[in-house]
């Protein structure tokens, strides 16, 4: 009788030791599968990522002096969901891709500051006092920096809405909560932050607004390059002597995308497409006034959500930053620059690819099914089939 039941038990024992071997063996993939998607893959993207070199010695007639470099980072177009678009499930796993890139990128590049070329959120332009503070938490949560790290926002369409949706309410809030400045000099470099989505020329109490500032700036910018102590320019401070680095939302004139080119480009079959003045571009009166009054060494912009290089005369540089998002790209991608008062040097990183992830999860799926129905004796195993085979041979 007790040979009987050490014998039942024993059955009982095997079965239930090979279901915790099989188990044991999913999570271990599951885990590794999910470690590798959403963490390692960042690290293994942006570990790729290097600065660009630029020249740091500059003359001042026969005197060679060091420039210090500025390493910055350019980004667009996050497009945080809000409360009326977007399933749950999609604002979940595009925030949570844009947070770890984000983070990745601040531990391993060690930006000195940080823009942001607008469309930070996708439902700014209409959502309520209750979601706008709700999206806001977010956001801040995501792109968490330290202190010694300088995050800098330029507004966006979807932020204020476009200039028929604008108002001051809107406007108000979003800078309480990025700020009004529209001239930022670091390390002897200048940086105009324009709100573009007001340029649209109509004389609106807005547009007028930001057209004063720039004027303004402009003023500010013209002093810097004349004789110190000028009498026009009055007893207050000067800016660094520097021609400025041009930053906004929506891009400056062009036809379209026809002369892009690149991965990160817009697809064949768009680029032909003739853009909309102050809808897809700004208009060719709002982009040669900011030419002329700013006079910049670089214009960066965002709104398109893919690549564009441009020269403007011939001679002003405009780079279009893609989008930082899944939500709107495949292949997201910053740029990083070493900029210093004379010269500047731009260079590309890209984030891991949405298909790249998915593929890997679609994979690791399959070997599941594959590695629970050979557990199961469902399914033959690769390693015993192949011995077996190799044995019918050994017999012949």
């Amino acid at each position: 009788m007790a040979m009987i039941e050490v014998g039942f038990e024993r059955q009982n024992f095997y079965p239930l030791k090979r279901k915790s071997a099989l188990l044991l063996k999913l999570i271990a993939v599951v885990f590794a599968v999910l470690l590798f998607c959403e963490f390692l893959i960042y690290y293994l993207a942006i570990f790729q990522c290097n600065w660009p070199e630029v020249k740091t010695t500059a003359y001042d007639g026969e005197q060679a002096s060091h420039e210090p470099v500025l390493k910055a980072m350019f980004l667009a177009d996050t497009h945080l969901l809000g409360e009326f678009l977007g399933h749950w499930l999609d604002k979940l796993r595009r925030e949570w891709q844009m947070e770890r890139a984000f983070q990745t990128a601040l531990w391993l590049l060690q930006p000195e500051v940080v823009f942001i070329l607008g469309d930070v959120f996708d439902e700014g332009k209409w959502s309520t006092p209750e979601a706008w503070a709700d999206d806001v938490e977010r956001f801040q949560k995501m792109f968490r920096h330290p202190s010694h790290v300088q995050l800098k926002v330029v507004a966006g369409n979807h932020d204020i809405g476009f200039h028929y949706e604008m108002n001051t309410y809107k406007v108000e809030r979003f800078e309480k909560v990025f700020s009004s400045e529209r001239l930022f000099s670091w390390k002897g470099i200048n940086f105009v932050m324009v709100n573009s989505v007001a340029l649209n020329g109509d004389g609106c109490g807005i547009c007028s607004e930001a057209e004063a500032e720039l004027i303004e700036v402009s003023h500010r910018l013209n002093c810097s390059r004349e004789a110190r102590g000028s009498r026009r320019c009055g007893p207050g401070p000067l800016l660094p002597v520097s021609a400025p680095v041009l930053l906004q939302h929506y891009p400056l004139y062009r036809r379209s995308d026809a002369n892009c080119s690149g991965d990160d480009a817009a697809p064949p079959e768009e680029r032909n497409i003739p853009f909309k003045e102050n809808y897809d571009v700004l208009s060719r009166e709002a982009s040669q006034k900011l030419l002329w009054w700013l006079q910049p060494r670089l214009v960066l912009s965002g709104h398109t959500h893919s690549a564009c290089e441009v020269h403007h005369g011939g001679r002003v540089p405009e780079f279009s930053v893609p989008s930082f998002s899944w939500r709107n790209r495949n292949n997201p991608s910053f740029i990083m620059g070493s900029i210093t008062p004379t010269d500047y040097a731009l260079s590309k990183c890209y984030l891991p690819r949405e298909d790249v992830v998915l593929v890997i999860y679609c994979g690791a799926v399959g070997f599941l099914v594959v590695l629970t129905l050979s557990h199961l004796g469902l399914l033959a195993s690769p390693f015993l089939s192949g011995l077996n085979l190799l044995r019918k041979r050994k017999t012949r």
